[in-house]
């Protein structure tokens, strides 16, 4: 099962962080393989809100359904989406910094390969996985940054 986890140094408070991770419309400014991510249930984002994950990887486009599953205000997210190949963890954990002002935010992915195809793309994931973590923490660590 690909895993891979990055920590990033970010010069912004939790909330400000929180409220981008939380803001699902926001998310194609931050992850390039996202061209949409929508928020399928009514109210705010808590545990149990259904999602859908619309993405591009090489020419191909997908779509993965998708839930929150773990929500502490300014603390952690924690989404899992499905599709007939894959499902996939994506978690952040927010931590006050060791600077006055900073955050400790720290990004997991965990992938499970589901049939044949799945795991034959296992290895190939797992050597693109730390580029696309590190290159989604750089672009939001970017963007929050920018706007704080």
């Amino acid at each position: 099962m690909p895993s891979y986890s990055h920590t990033e140094t970010v010069n912004a408070a939790p909330e400000s962080i929180f409220a981008v991770l939380e803001d699902v419309a926001r998310t194609p400014e931050w992850l390039a393989r996202c061209t949409q991510l929508d928020k399928l249930s009514d109210g705010p984002v808590g545990v149990g809100t259904k999602l859908r994950y619309h993405y591009t990887q090489g020419r191909q486009s997908g779509v993965m359904d998708g839930e929150v599953v773990a929500f502490a205000a300014n603390q952690r997210l924690t989404n899992k989406f499905t599709d007939s190949m894959m499902n996939v963890s994506v978690d952040f954990a927010l931590a006050p910094g060791e600077a006055a002002g900073t955050t400790s935010l720290t990004h997991t992915i965990d992938i499970e390969a589901k049939g044949f195809l799945g795991k034959l793309l296992t290895p190939v994931i797992s050597r693109q996985l730390p580029d696309q973590t590190k290159g989604a923490m750089a672009a939001l660590k970017a963007l929050v940054e920018g706007s704080a």
